[in-house]
């Protein structure tokens, strides 16, 4: 399992557009998805450890940012066939298990994941109103185990500063997590 970082934000860039089958039998674009304030792309998995350690932080802070009038996705781009705990009904289970408050999308092409140059899960990109990119960091401390409560939370922080001005912070901490899993 290789353990990879994000790179740093990419101030400015446009969040690509997308169109995408969610767990809830939708396809959601990028437009749905965006709130008023901005947008969280998360690039997640189910088999991840790395997620795991952090998927109920994930869904508190979505609770918290939507109410701020962020919009939030998760989009699940890895190859299911060798990782089958990644399929789209493994995910479907996940979200309903986990009470996912935001879109559970898969990509099964992969194209979106390379559109945002996604590199692991969790790979976390938060985009102001106008869609351009404020935030390429972590969601706190955690890393294959969750963190101990009460560490900064450094993506809601950051969201919550790009809902109130549109910008995000200059110093931000990369994500880390395992390496997105490309078809061969």
């Amino acid at each position: 399992m290789a353990s990879l970082q994000t790179p740093v934000c990419d101030f400015g860039a446009p969040a690509p557009a997308f169109s995408l089958p969610g767990v809830d039998g939708r396809i959601w674009t990028r437009d749905q998805c965006a709130g008023e304030r901005g947008l969280l792309v998360m690039f997640i998995c189910n088999h991840c450890p790395y997620v795991k350690a952090v998927r109920e932080r994930i869904v508190r802070d979505v609770r918290e940012l939507q109410a701020l009038g962020i919009g939030c996705v998760g989009i699940m781009s890895n190859d299911p066939v060798d990782y089958p705990e990644d399929g789209f009904e493994n995910m479907r289970q996940v979200a309903e298990t986990f009470g996912y408050p935001f879109p559970y999308l898969f990509d099964e092409t992969q194209a979106v994941a390379r559109a945002y140059g996604a590199v692991c899960t969790p790979d976390f990109f938060g985009y102001n109103a106008d869609l351009g990119l404020q935030y390429r960091g972590r969601l706190d401390e955690s890393r294959k185990e969750t963190a101990p409560a009460g560490v900064r939370r450094d993506l809601f922080e950051a969201m919550r500063e790009v809902a109130a001005t549109g910008r995000g912070p200059a110093d931000q901490i990369p994500s880390m997590g395992c390496s997105i899993k490309w078809k061969t």
